[in-house]
């Protein structure tokens, strides 16, 4: 992969021309803080850059395991892990007791599914454009998808979700915030409303929204990864459930005695130097302000927009103003999309994902290429993708 030039100090602001960001210094603290890039990231969707500290903690860890024994190193790090819990669950509108550490978004998904052990043909409202592994558990466990009423964008609407869970409610609704192929925001808090007047259990999937959107919206379960816009290790994730539907949950084995009940969904097998890096790395988020990240966030998503709709014929999906900071562009006839995401890697130093249909099939109508760009962006990076978008083309 080649190297990219090292681009402009965000702190510096905007140049003429170059489209605002808000809140400069924290593009350039995020940046100070982290290895230098050997190219272009624009890619936190799949996997941020973690900071040199949530680095050393993580690498830390399994020093102290090999010096004092993994459970003696577990337990010294006890109060550190309560404390992320405590900060996790605040964040989707939780307490720490609520929240169980896993091991990654899909693991929260299936230890919530062996929990609650509903009956086989159960209805569960979906997205159409629903993410295709959660579908696949869905129905692993004998569930039945039906589609959740959506606008033409995909938006669930809010409307016709009202008379589903009046005329014909499903056993619960599940609603991932913000999809992997397409950088839609859902009207999560407003579905939480209805469901709740309704009685029907909301579960949010939050692992492009956690660290990216506002995730507490009043939902029931949320549940999330570590290593995307927390900027976590990978191999890490969190499932979040309130009391009253925890109450309901049979896990495989009991609680540790004297434990709060999501504790039984824990593995003792689990990864326990990615929780310490994720708890420092939502622990950075959090000293962040996320509410001026979230402003950061949806104004990169904003100006990366403006600057590659049009370019070598390809299309953005979202609108404009779409407050996130994903953006997927769909190619022009005849483009390889994959080959395009590998060239812009291995000859620009550009990092994007190539989405396949097979993601969202029920949406997606073709491959398409996401652009997710962190904190740190600055526009002249932006401008080299869509100058090696226009030199593939040419």
């Amino acid at each position: 992969m080649t190297s990219a030039p090292p681009a402009a100090d965000p702190s510096s602001g905007p140049s003429p021309g170059s489209g605002a960001l808000p809140f400069a210094d924290l593009g350039a603290s995020w940046r100070a803080v982290r290895p230098r890039p050997a190219g272009r990231h624009l890619d936190s969707a799949a996997c941020s850059r973690q900071s040199r500290r949530v680095l050393e903690a993580t690498a830390l860890h399994p020093r102290h395991e090999a010096e004092l024994g993994g459970y003696v190193a577990e337990a010294t790090a006890d109060d550190l892990l309560q404390q992320g819990r405590s900060v996790l669950g605040g964040l989707v509108g939780m307490a720490a007791a609520d929240v169980a550490f896993v091991e990654s978004a899909q693991a929260a998904l299936v230890a919530l599914l062996i929990g609650w052990r509903l009956p086989a043909g159960s209805r569960v409202a979906c997205l159409p454009g629903e993410y295709a592994p959660n579908i696949a558990q869905l129905r692993a466990f004998g569930l039945r998808p039906v589609p959740l009423p959506v606008d033409g964008s995909g938006r669930a609407d809010p409307d016709g979700v009202a008379r589903l869970l009046a005329d014909d409610p499903p056993r619960f609704v599940h609603l991932t915030h913000i999809g992997s192929h397409r950088g839609l925001v859902q009207p999560a808090a407003e579905v939480a409303r209805l469901c709740r007047s309704a009685g029907v259990p909301l579960v949010v999937d939050a692992a492009q929204s956690l660290g990216h959107a506002d995730t507490d919206v009043g939902a029931d379960v949320v549940y999330s990864t570590s290593r995307k816009w927390l900027a976590g290790p990978r191999g890490v994730g969190v499932l979040c459930v309130r009391p009253a539907l925890a109450a309901g949950l049979t896990p495989v084995l009991p609680e540790p005695e004297g434990e709060p009940p999501m504790r039984a969904f824990e593995s003792g097998e689990g990864h326990v130097a990615g929780r310490v890096g994720l708890v420092l790395a939502v622990g950075e988020h959090v000293a962040a302000g996320p509410e001026r990240v979230r402003a950061r966030l949806a104004a990169i998503g904003r100006l990366t927009r403006e600057r590659l709709d049009g370019v070598a014929g390809w299309r953005v999906v979202e609108t404009v103003d779409e407050p996130s900071a994903i953006t997927t562009l769909r190619p022009p006839d005849g483009v390889d999309v994959p080959a395009t995401r590998a060239r812009l890697l291995a000859e620009h130093g550009v990092v994007t994902t190539a989405i396949g249909r097979e993601r969202a099939p029920g949406q997606l109508t073709g491959p398409v290429l996401r652009v997710s760009p962190h904190l740190d962006v600055v526009p002249e990076d932006l401008e080299a993708l869509a100058t090696a978008l226009r030199e593939l083309a040419s």
